[in-house]
């Protein structure tokens, strides 16, 4: 039988709503839309246990709250989370500077780990800055800290801006 405190049960609305809202506005609008609950967020920061903090012009921020699902093989919350999480900062402060009618998606992305998160980490803070706005490409970079306040990893991203 199993336990109710390893037990998880995800819901979300349906994706398409804010994936066609996000095709008609500007993306700041967008984002703070999503952050304050007007707009449904994305199925992954359910999963992921993500939730939007700020946005402003070139800048967003997301917390996540890390526990034993997440975990990996060796005992400590699986890299691709950290990274998954690093990812949605870099994308949605990219996409806070797009225009109605633009997208984005990553090209790159580079991690580095500084050190292990677990589930009794706390809350982790993500937060998210684009370096280089453009019509073509994005660069942005990220950091997530720990509840302690402790600099758990980084990331520097490529993302590609196209029309939709």
């Amino acid at each position: 039988m199993s336990d109710p405190e390893r037990t998880r049960t995800i819901t979300w609305d349906d994706p398409a709503i804010g994936a066609n809202l996000a095709r008609s506005m500007a993306g700041l609008d967008y984002i703070q839309g999503m952050f304050d609950g007007s707009i449904p967020p994305p199925p992954i920061l359910h999963l992921m246990r993500m939730t939007g903090g700020s946005a402003e012009l070139g800048r967003v921020t997301f917390t996540c709250e890390p526990d034993e699902s997440m975990y990996n093989p060796i005992g400590t919350v699986h890299g691709g989370l950290v990274c998954t999480l690093l990812d949605s900062v870099l994308g949605c402060a990219v996409h806070t500077t797009l225009a109605a009618g633009q997208a984005y998606t990553s090209l790159e992305i580079k991690i580095s780990y500084l050190r292990p998160v677990l589930a009794t980490s706390g809350t982790l803070i993500a937060v998210g800055t684009v370096t280089k706005p453009g019509s073509r490409a994005a660069f942005a970079e990220g950091t997530v800290h720990d509840a302690s306040g402790k600099l758990v990893a980084t990331a520097s991203s490529t993302l590609l801006v196209f029309p939709v």
